[in-house]
């Protein structure tokens, strides 16, 4: 089980050398066999098979390694257990720490920001454009002349780097290492959190470290969110074990690394309070809370003298439309209406005012969630965190695949149910598996045909068959057992 996710890591890294975006003057270029396969749609259909494959071993080690420690009991078995999933995760990581930034090229933004920094060009005025040389070379065109939108700690790690070494492919190592900083965080929160709601610790960090969703977007892609998400999961915990002022700089440090992360406050309010707090409490804790965490978000910012220069960025992200945002799939559709009717409004004018009202949904959802919800609860605070991620997501006016990062730790930590728990194993290997059909693809249709109908077959196999059934149900029903 163990050696099946290694090895399909390992091909996950080989296949990912030819169909990722790599900067044209790095040494490994120079091989004319990769050239080859790089350059010709044969040949990446070759490497979008070898990641796909690799995806599928991956996929498959661990659905064998949930089924493995669904059943663990309490105590000692469950140790052992999480032993197993810890071991897991970190042997299914290390094969993909020296990868080029896969599915995504963020990683390579994220280098140049960092770049921005070291040579005292503002990130929040300027996009990486203004530099030259390799550091910009695999830097996806969209975001050449667009601010970053990530608060300061991502930025600062990027200048810490930059200060080190020049080489755009050292310097995304160097970002995985910190977004693994988050998969260490949730290694820490995730089975404290599924031992307030009952769930059995080794099962939820399973899904919530191992899975192909955490391989191949958090780790893989080396995205942000994973420092994020993990600081969110640590601010809930801290909350109940150091107090409301751990809890509220760690959700300051998440909205630090974006701003959607500063959610979590919202839980760290409501946990804090004793049961039955009054009105008045609640408001005075979140004042508290509030002022602590905005203090930790724009004071790391200052002492680094990158300022607040982030608010102004915020719209960046939005500047696209994606599949998965429920706003602008509503709005676009009411906007082709408008156009098909003849109405002479602007092409964006229903877009644009169904993703302000989703925005207000959701502040009022927050403002709501810290006034009415109980206080003094752990587990509710789990169940609350999922339900507000949740519907960021829902409502967000831009979320793209590894967003599900955001909410897949709090909802293996609950205990989900029969149905739940299959649906939520079946989305972390699905998300996992889809995860190399991404815009790097662009053009090689046959590539991108190809690999949907692999994925279709690999999901036939693992989830579909007679056996898959049967494994995904016994993880399931393992669920639904209370873990004293």
């Amino acid at each position: 089980m163990l050696t099946r996710g290694v090895l399909g890591s390992v091909l996950v890294l080989l296949g990912g050398l030819v169909v990722s975006p790599l900067p044209r003057s790095v040494p490994i270029l120079g091989g004319e066999q990769l050239a080859v396969l790089r350059e010709h749609t044969a040949g990446r259909m070759v490497g979008l098979a070898v990641v796909l494959v690799g995806l599928g071993l991956l996929a498959h080690a661990w659905l064998a390694l949930c089924r493995s420690v669904a059943g663990a009991g309490d105590g000692a078995a469950q140790d052992v257990a999480l032993g197993l999933v810890r071991r897991a995760a970190l042997l299914w990581s290390v094969p993909l720490l020296p990868a080029p930034p896969l599915f995504s090229r963020d990683g390579w933004s994220y280098a140049a920001q960092g770049m921005l920094v070291q040579v005292g060009v503002s990130p929040y005025e300027h996009g990486p454009g203004v530099l030259t040389g390799p550091i910009v070379e695999a830097v996806d065109p969209r975001w050449m002349a667009t601010p970053a939108p990530y608060g300061p700690l991502p930025l600062i790690f990027g200048d810490l780097g930059a200060g080190l070494t020049g080489n755009p492919w050292a310097l995304v190592v160097g970002h995985r290492m910190v977004a693994l900083i988050g998969l260490v965080l949730l290694a820490w929160a995730v089975p404290r959190m599924a031992a307030w709601t009952g769930a059995g610790p080794a099962l939820a960090s399973a899904v919530a470290l191992a899975s192909p969703l955490m391989v191949a977007n958090g780790v893989g892609g080396l995205h942000n969110d994973l420092l994020m998400v993990g600081l969110m999961a640590a601010a809930l915990v801290a909350t109940v074990e150091r107090g409301w002022v751990a809890g509220a700089v760690l959700g300051g440090l998440a909205a630090a690394v974006k701003l959607p992360g500063g959610l979590v406050c919202v839980l760290v309010v409501l946990v804090s309070l004793p049961a039955g707090a009054l009105l008045v409490d609640r408001l005075r804790r979140t004042a508290l809370v509030a002022a602590v965490s905005v203090g930790a978000l724009v004071g790391t910012g200052l002492l680094w003298g990158l300022g607040v220069g982030w608010v102004d960025a915020l719209g960046v992200p939005a500047s696209i439309d994606t599949l998965l945002s429920a706003p602008t799939q509503v709005g676009r559709v009411l906007d082709w209406a408008s156009a098909t009717l003849g109405t002479g409004l602007e092409p964006t004018v229903f877009r644009d005012l169904v993703r302000t009202l989703a925005m207000v949904a959701l502040v009022a959802l927050a403002g709501w969630t810290v006034l009415r919800r109980p206080t003094g609860d752990p587990p509710g605070a789990v169940r609350g965190a999922a339900v507000l991620v949740g519907a960021t997501l829902l409502l967000s006016p831009v979320v793209h695949l590894w967003y599900l990062l955001w909410l897949v730790p709090f909802l293996a930590a609950l205990r989900l149910g029969r149905a739940g728990t299959a649906a939520l194993v079946a989305v972390c290997v699905l998300a996992g598996l889809v995860a190399p059909l991404d815009s790097s693809l662009h053009g090689a249709y046959l590539a991108v045909v190809g690999g949907a109908l692999t994925v279709a077959a690999l999901v036939a196999v693992l989830l579909l068959t007679r056996h898959g059934r049967e494994r995904v149900r016994t993880i399931a029903e393992a669920g639904l057992v209370k873990v004293p």
